[in-house]
């Protein structure tokens, strides 16, 4: 079992947070689009605000645990018959999306600590707050919040189809690549894409 990234495939530790990072925000916006239509006098009133802080509060850490990985382990080399303006897309693609979740975040931890009051993780620790009490900081974090969780959920839908265009259209294993496919399915690619060539 390989951990680590190489120059041609992903490791095990890059495809995992990966996906729990998918699973998480897909998860974590279905469940906020639900409980904003929740009655007060219903049972998930209070308790599925707390969920949604706490595995925000875990996936806040998943970023950055993901942000370290990727400079101790950088990811694998772009496929040679990538075009510039493809190459320039995916890093443009993945660095937004960096860029749109760790706003999307401390816009929902600005929403939770706006009373002054810490976060509770699941009765694990608790996140303080360390800027609270601003004039309409709840309301207008949270119209943030609200754009910023469609933006990445539409980027990220915009970022699925791509790869499975080169799954079914290109043919090559850009999507293999991060379904735990390694080195030898990359070399028989690679092989078999040169002898195309010639």
């Amino acid at each position: 079992m390989r951990w680590r990234n190489s120059a041609d495939s992903f490791g095990h530790i890059s495809i995992a947070i990966h996906w729990l990072v998918a699973l998480a925000v897909y998860g974590m916006f279905a469940l906020g689009l639900w409980m904003v239509t929740l009655g007060y006098y219903a049972t998930w009133y209070h308790r599925a605000p707390e969920l949604h802080k706490s595995i925000g509060c875990l996936l806040f850490a998943m970023m950055i645990l993901r942000l370290i990985w990727r400079f101790i382990s950088p990811p694998p080399k772009p496929l040679s018959h990538y075009s510039p303006l493809t190459r320039a897309g995916a890093v443009l693609a993945h660095w937004t999306l960096y860029i749109l979740l760790f706003a999307l975040l401390t816009s929902g931890y600005l929403i939770s600590t706006a009373d002054g009051q810490p976060i509770n993780v699941f009765g694990w620790f608790s996140v303080p707050a360390t800027l609270s009490g601003l004039a309409g900081q709840a309301d207008l974090a949270g119209d943030i919040h609200l754009y910023l969780a469609w933006c990445v959920v539409i980027l990220s839908v915009l970022h699925g189809l791509a790869a499975l265009k080169h799954h079914f259209i290109d043919g090559d294993i850009t999507l293999k690549r991060m379904l735990g496919y390694h080195l030898h399915q990359t070399a028989q690619y690679k092989e078999k894409h040169h002898a195309e060539k010639d």
